[in-house]
């Protein structure tokens, strides 16, 4: 076989998968994938938790940065709720999402204003922007796994919980660094 034969026996069978409707469904069922996640931020920020629930499978498992312990779905909504109780005018904003198979990944950032205790903390009336990233698995039009990543470590330090480094720390860390401190 010639290799100008075995391209075009290659184009036959991809014609043949795509006239069928296979890549067709495929990409279908990516942006159907998409669409719940993001209907899902959407009630999230809304504080529609009832939706949210019903978006979620029954044996749904979320796996949250800062939190040893996986959370099941009525833990999730729980801590949802409280998380936003302290931020009621949660917002994400997603920059980019992207689909593979059945997991879709959506990165961007978290905006609220600090009205409500949090963790322990009173209200600061600190407005928030943390970056955040999720990964969600879907299976039959349910979402049934999520991993979630925001920065916690900026978010401390917009709620003032956690100060920024002054320049008397970088000044003692370079003279550290040159053997300048003895």
């Amino acid at each position: 076989m010639t290799f100008a034969t075995a391209i075009r026996s290659w184009w036959f069978e991809v014609d043949r998968i795509y006239d069928r409707g296979l890549i067709s469904g495929v990409l279908a069922k990516m942006s159907d994938n998409r669409d719940l996640v993001i209907k899902f931020y959407r009630a999230f920020d809304r504080g529609d938790f009832e939706i949210v629930r019903n978006m979620m499978s029954e044996n749904f498992a979320a796996h949250l940065v800062g939190i040893s312990a996986t959370l099941d779905r009525d833990e999730f909504i729980e801590f949802g709720s409280k998380f936003r109780q302290a931020f009621p005018d949660v917002c994400h904003q997603f920059d980019r999402s992207i689909c593979e198979d059945d997991k879709v990944v959506t990165s961007g950032i978290f905006t609220g204003t600090h009205l409500g205790n949090f963790q322990g903390l009173p209200a600061t009336g600190q407005s928030l922007s943390v970056a955040v990233m999720h990964v969600d698995r879907i299976s039959d039009g349910k979402i049934v796994e999520h991993w979630g990543q925001g920065d916690q470590a900026g978010m401390m330090q917009q709620l003032g919980i956690v100060p920024l480094p002054g320049i008397a720390l970088f000044y003692r860390a370079i003279r550290q660094q040159l053997g300048l401190n003895k």
